[in-house]
């Protein structure tokens, strides 16, 4: 890429913004693809109250979920009933961080007593509990 001269002999000071408009257009269509992947969760269909809060939308808490399968992920990472304690007193407790807790409404009750179970064995007293507003149209 070297610079042209005119014809007087003098650069031309001109910039060619063409490969920069194609950069641009590329790494536009990057982030709409994958915008919307990271603002998705997991699929669960959660149980309906008439009183729900909204989650704190700072970094400061995690998200376990119980999904219809049983399978757990804290956050989006996937673990086993073997393995929660550990990652819940690393991640949780020495980080002084906040628990939620979202499981599917199909999950049996024994499991999710099972897993508040496991969590209160990590040390962590304090667990939110996620639920969806109750819809009064439905009734």
């Amino acid at each position: 890429m070297g610079a042209s001269v005119g014809n007087k002999g003098g650069f031309v000071a001109e910039i060619n913004v063409t490969p920069f408009v194609d950069v641009m257009l590329v790494l536009l269509i990057i982030f709409m693809v994958t915008a919307p992947m990271m603002t998705e969760g997991l699929e669960v269909d959660l149980p309906q109250t008439r009183t729900v809060q909204v989650l704190p939308a700072d970094s400061d808490h995690l998200l376990l979920t119980i999904r219809r399968d049983g399978v757990m992920y804290l956050d989006e990472y996937k673990v086993t009933i073997e393995e929660l304690e550990g990652y819940l007193q690393r991640l949780v407790k020495e980080k002084n961080k906040l628990l939620f807790l979202q499981a599917d409404k199909a999950v049996p009750y024994g499991v999710v007593v099972d897993v508040m179970g496991h969590i209160k064995a990590a040390g962590i007293e304090k667990l939110g509990v996620v639920a969806e507003r109750e819809d009064p149209k439905k009734k």
